[in-house]
């Protein structure tokens, strides 16, 4: 689990798990979609809201 510091925003995470996912389905374009989106979810601790924005509304 990933310990939020003060100084970082809510919406920092989901960034990075955004950039991370682009990065993971250029890089990996032989996985699933769902399995790389799961690996950014595990890795930034995102709530299933959070994953859930991710899927709606990232396009590639």
């Amino acid at each position: 689990m990933s310990i939020q510091h003060p100084t970082q925003c809510t919406g920092d995470k989901t960034r990075q798990a955004l950039a991370e996912l682009a990065d993971l389905l250029l890089q990996s374009p032989d996985k699933s979609r769902q399995a790389l989106l799961k690996q950014v979810e595990i890795k930034y601790d995102l709530t299933p809201k959070e994953c859930e924005f991710l899927n709606r509304n990232f396009v590639m």
